[in-house]
């Protein structure tokens, strides 16, 4: 009897990561909020992590108050998009680290609500069953 192949998806190496399809995402350990994740003041607001008045002012006083915080990791001046701040593990501070789901769904910014279709490898993901591992397992490449 043939057994399935074991699914062995790197984040950090695209090419190893599984074509998406529709409900991949229920039993996948988040694989995915360990990327990188930039978001824009829009975003921000949405996640309420700034008001609305502020888009008005200098953004890099936003970014300035969100470092501050430790909710940001990154502000790039010439795009204006914020990298949002992870965990030692890389997994994104909005993430529960129990049930592996998104703390703020309904108001996640919009690089998590177009994921799979935008990002390194577009309609791909990094899959990782939930009872297969551990979150991050395999935390370096395979050579």
């Amino acid at each position: 009897m043939k057994h399935p192949a074991k699914i062995t998806c790197h984040v950090d190496l695209p090419s190893t990561w599984v074509r998406y399809r529709k409900g991949l995402c229920h039993d996948c350990q988040a694989t995915c909020c360990s990327l990188p994740v930039e978001v824009t003041v829009t975003d921000l607001i949405r996640m309420e992590l700034a008001d609305p008045f502020e888009e008005e002012g200098p953004v890099r006083e936003i970014a300035r108050r969100l470092r501050k915080q430790g909710l940001i990791d990154h502000f790039n001046f010439k795009t204006e998009l914020f990298t949002l701040a992870r965990l030692a593990n890389d997994d994104c501070i909005f993430l529960d680290q129990q049930s592996r789901r998104c703390t703020i769904y309904a108001k996640r910014p919009d690089t998590c609500r177009n994921h799979p279709q935008v990002g390194p490898r577009p309609g791909y993901c990094a899959y990782q069953p939930k009872e297969s591992c551990p979150a991050h397992q395999n935390k370096k490449p395979p050579s």
